[in-house]
């Protein structure tokens, strides 16, 4: 937390939190909004999954199957707003509903007053127009197999069936890791999950 305190002296600081599927990324990021609001810096948190591409979308282009692979979000919309928000704007960003499976437009806040903005998700180390908009990457490196129970368990408790929701785990997530896991040779700080 003392990091994330430190890089709050000097304009906005835009924290990203990369890491495999599964790793808690969401989790962390929300802890060091909250961390940093306790101790009177204004932060706000910015989710890379608002920039999936919505799911007519993802039909019409043939992913659907394939929601979560890089080429299933809008990295320049991300890119887009993510450089205005590094240069202290104010903005309102989409947001990803696990309950709808699509995203909600609009639906997150991110005022001016916002000294860190912590923003993650798997290819912040992937998409290199997104590293040099980053004050700090960090990685959340956890093993496959945590993740993988975790992503199972998330996926059966939004109604998929539990070997649907394995063999999505397996094949889609999976091939995701793997595309990953040499991203955290970008990382300013490894945070071991």
């Amino acid at each position: 937390m003392e990091r994330a305190v430190a890089l709050a002296g000097a304009g906005r600081a835009a924290i990203g939190v990369a890491g495999g599927p599964g790793a808690g990324k969401s989790t962390l990021a929300r802890a060091v909004v909250a961390g940093l609001d306790a101790r009177g810096v204004p932060a706000a948190y910015l989710p890379m999954d608002g920039f999936h591409l919505t799911a007519a979308a993802l039909v019409a282009c043939g992913l659907a199957d394939r929601k979560g692979a890089p080429e299933t979000f809008d990295v320049e919309a991300f890119v887009s707003l993510l450089t205005r928000v590094a240069a202290g704007e104010a903005v309102l960003a989409p947001d990803y509903d696990r309950a709808l499976h699509d995203v909600v437009p609009d639906r997150l806040a991110i005022p001016s007053e916002a000294r860190v903005v912590v923003t993650e998700g798997n290819y912040l180390g992937l998409w290199p127009t997104v590293r040099p908009i980053l004050t700090e990457l960090w990685f959340l490196d956890v093993p496959w197999e945590v993740a993988r129970e975790r992503l199972i368990a998330r996926r059966i408790a939004t109604g998929r069936d539990p070997g649907a929701a394995a063999a999505w785990v397996d094949t889609v997530d999976a091939a995701n890791a793997r595309l990953i896991a040499p991203t955290r040779a970008h990382a300013d700080l490894v945070l071991p999950g």
